[in-house]
Formats: C-alpha cells, structure tokens, sequence
C-alpha cells in the first residue's frame, strides 16, 4: 500500500511484471530471445542445413568419397567444407538477421584496408609458430626430412593441390571462426560476460575436435588452447578477420608446408616427414595441437598478436 502510494506520488509508472514466458525466453533489456535460445535455435538450423548438403554432396557425387577416414583427397576435402559453408554461413546470417536482430557484418565482418592488413598478419604469424614446431622437433632428433612433393610430381600437379588446399583452408578458417569465435563467442558473450563468451566458445571448439581421427582428451584440451589462442585475436581488435587469417595460416602452414597432420587429418604435404618423438609432446597421430610443444608455439602467437594489435592502434 505504501509503495504503490509513492509510486504514484513519484509520477513515476509502476514497473510491469514479466510474465513467466518472457522471463525465461525474452531478453530482460531488449525484445529479442534470451542468448542461449539465440544460440541453440542457430545450432538446430546449422544441423539441419549440414545434413542436407551432405545428402546433396553424397547423391550427386559420392563416387569421390572413398579411401581412410584420415587422409581425405584433396577434392573431398573441397567439397566438403563448400557444404559446410552453406550451412554455417546461411544458419549464422538467419539466426543474426532474424533472432540477434542485428546486421550480419556487426560480427566483425567490416570489410577495409585494416581488415586485410589483419587477415595477412594472421597468416604470417602462424608461420613463425608452426616454424617453431618444426624446427624444435627437426633440432630434438624426433623429426625427419624424408622429401619434398615435386620430386615425384610434376609442378603443375604440385601446384593445382597447393592452390586446392589453400582454399580448403580459407574456408575452414571462415566456416570456423564465423562459428567459433563469430556467433558462439559473441552470443554467449551477450547473454554473459566477454570472459566467459570467450571461454565457453573455446571449450565448445575443442569438444567438437573429438569426432577428428585420432582424437583424445589431450587433443580436446590443446584445441582449447588454440581456441582461446584464436580467441584473443578476436577480443583484441573487435573483428574476425585477424582470427580468420590465423585459422587460415596455422592449417595451411601446418599441414601443406611442414607436413604434419591436421587435427588428425592429413593434408597434402609439401614437406614429407617422419615423426618419431613421444606422442606427449608431438601430438603423435593428431598432429602438433594435441603436443606439449603447441604450448610454447602458442605463447609466441600471443606475444606476437599482441605485439601487432599495439602497432595497429598507433598505424
């Protein structure tokens, strides 16, 4: 009785009570779904649109998808990731347009100068860690030169897989990222704290490694490294594209240039190598991520991600 007499005193309107519904589906400070459904309602679509362009791609070529579970051809691999771009790209431009209610390019998809300057210095810092990798492995004795690709291949042969692989990483690094650090990062971020946004997502991207060949809790647990690695690109300066040029470059420099595997996936080599050091530190069959060795990699990658954000903001 007090409180309404000064409400009403005050000429302040009452605060109107939420209903049960909007209290648990309806954002508290913005009609728009609460991030969690946000979220979930993109992942069914996401689903549904990867089952069917892989139905599409198994009817209309299915003929090409032969051969070990880890060692894709090069035009499977192609194929596979355009399926998974219709899907991640049209799921993530649905669920953004029509239940974020905000533009799709408000992800940090800003295109200029300074977005290409961040893709090409993503790619050219992964060289100096996948570098690192290699040449620490190469100096401890766990690592062999056995040959290169153009000594039993001809140039154009070698170069058509190269330039084939280069796309397959640029668009795992888009379908990814948009993903990864794009809607699951930025919606869980809104719906909590940047913090957790960013921790969550990662932990996310490397449970979904486990399906990979080869796959073990050390491999999920230095997917989560690399995620919050690719993570810190994005919570640094504001957009996807220095995080996709790092995704971009850490799979091509690691699988086509160095030769190792990708995740548990082979890639086509230009380096031919033999690794025999302990899998502890290695990663063994999954390739660098599920090594200790990623740990120092990764620190040099957040040194020199850091390094280049501070130069960015005085350019």
């Amino acid at each position: 009785m007090m409180g309404e007499t000064q409400g009403k005193m005050s000429g302040r309107p009452a605060k109107r009570r939420r209903s049960f519904f909007a209290m648990v589906f309806v954002s508290p400070s913005e009609p728009r779904l609460r991030a969690g459904w946000r979220l979930s309602l993109q992942v069914v679509l996401q689903l549904v649109l990867l089952m069917l362009a892989g139905a599409a791609v198994l009817i209309g070529m299915g003929g090409i998808f032969t051969g070990a579970p880890n060692s894709f051809t090069s035009s499977q691999l192609v194929v596979t990731q355009i399926a998974e771009f219709a899907a991640v790209t049209l799921s993530i431009f649905v669920a953004r347009r029509f239940l974020d209610r905000r533009p799709f390019v408000s992800l940090g998809l800003q295109a200029g100068r300074r977005s290409i300057l961040d893709f090409v210095a993503g790619i050219g810092i992964t060289f100096l860690m996948m570098g690192l990798v290699f040449a620490a492995e190469w100096m401890l004795g766990w690592l062999k030169l056995t040959g290169f690709a153009w000594q039993g291949q001809s140039e154009h042969k070698v170069g058509l897989e190269v330039a084939t692989m280069l796309a397959v990483c640029l668009l795992v690094g888009w379908n990814e990222e948009l993903m990864s650090r794009g809607y699951h990062l930025q919606t869980l971020a809104s719906g909590l704290t940047l913090g957790w946004g960013w921790i969550l997502s990662s932990t996310i991207f490397g449970v979904l490694h486990l399906a990979n060949p080869h796959a073990n809790w050390m491999a999920v647990a230095g997917i989560v490294l690399a995620g919050l690695f690719l993570g810190y690109a994005y919570v640094r300066t504001g957009r996807l594209w220095l995080s996709i040029g790092l995704h971009t470059g850490w799979n091509f420099f690691e699988g086509v240039v160095f030769g190792f595997p990708v995740s548990g996936i082979a890639f086509y080599p230009l380096a031919r190598i033999s690794v025999s050091g302990p899998a502890l530190w290695t990663g063994g069959e999954f390739g660098p991520e599920a090594g200790l060795l990623l740990i120092p990699a990764l620190g040099v990658g957040f040194g020199l991600v850091g390094l280049y954000v501070l130069r960015r903001r005085d350019a």
